[in-house]
């Protein structure tokens, strides 16, 4: 191997090499644009159209953000609508979108979002934001399609479904323990009231002969009777004899004196 061609190798192994290596390791400086693929706008209402960004440089005030559109089906360049820099925002010369931009973002949050105040119709299309951080460079801007729509055709909110659904299975289940808890209150009410029901059940009872311990506790699994509870019957002897001599006896007939009822 000739002198020439070694000293070649030398060059490209101690300082070709390492040089590349270090280049490759070196981070990347690019930013990266963040936008919603679709998004959905009623008529005549006002929507944030959100973008966010990713750069590795301090945002300085050389930072600015453009945003862009273009009308569906048109294959005329897009045009810019807003543009945003040294913290001023400059609303583009786009006669349909006059005075219906607004800046909505800060890039101190790295947030470049705009305001579309009163979508129209005719505001379908795509919408492009481009944001640019010197010394960053290589920057792809992020596109979005907007879809201005009646009510009716907005498309549904999962969350909102799942959280309605939730709720009504809550609902459910507390009236379903209620009246688990109602019918539980009302067996044992049946139970308390069980047994006689009327005076005429309580008289049969006493009158039985020989079953004054059975009569007895029957009785007490009577309650609340149908009738008035006769209260008690107080008896007096009234004496015929008409003397006063309290050694003489004589024959006395009882009679009811009075007969106390509950009313």
């Amino acid at each position: 191997m000739s002198l020439k061609r070694r000293l070649l190798i030398y060059d490209i192994v101690f300082y070709v090499l390492p040089l590349y290596f270090l280049i490759g390791a070196l981070p990347c400086t690019a930013i990266d644009v963040y936008t919603p693929q679709e998004v959905f706008v009623e008529n005549g209402t006002t929507e944030i159209l959100h973008c966010s960004f990713k750069s590795n440089q301090v945002i300085s005030s050389a930072a600015s953000v453009s945003w862009s559109f273009q009308p569906d089906g048109s294959n005329t360049p897009a045009t810019t609508i807003f543009y945003f820099s040294g913290g001023r925002p400059y609303p583009g010369d786009f006669a349909q979108f006059k005075e219906r931009v607004l800046w909505a973002g800060d890039l101190n949050k790295k947030d470049a979002s705009i305001k579309l105040v009163k979508a129209q119709f005719n505001d379908n299309g795509t919408y492009t934001c481009d944001v640019k951080n010197p010394p960053d460079v290589g920057v792809i801007p992020s596109s979005m399609q907007l879809r201005v729509v009646m009510k009716e055709a907005l498309p549904q909110n999962n969350t909102g479904v799942i959280v309605g659904a939730v709720i009504g299975a809550i609902v459910l289940l507390v009236l379903i323990v209620s009246i688990i808890i109602l019918v539980i209150k009302r067996k044992d009410s049946t139970h308390a009231y069980e047994g006689c029901t009327s005076i005429e059940s309580v008289s049969s009872q006493a009158t039985r002969t020989g079953k004054k311990a059975e009569s007895s506790t029957e009785g007490s699994r009577c309650s609340s009777p149908s009738a008035p509870v006769q209260g008690p019957v107080i008896y007096a002897q009234l004496d015929h004899s008409g003397t006063k001599n309290p050694n003489s006896f004589h024959k006395m007939e009882p009679v009811v004196y009075a007969d106390i009822r509950k009313p």
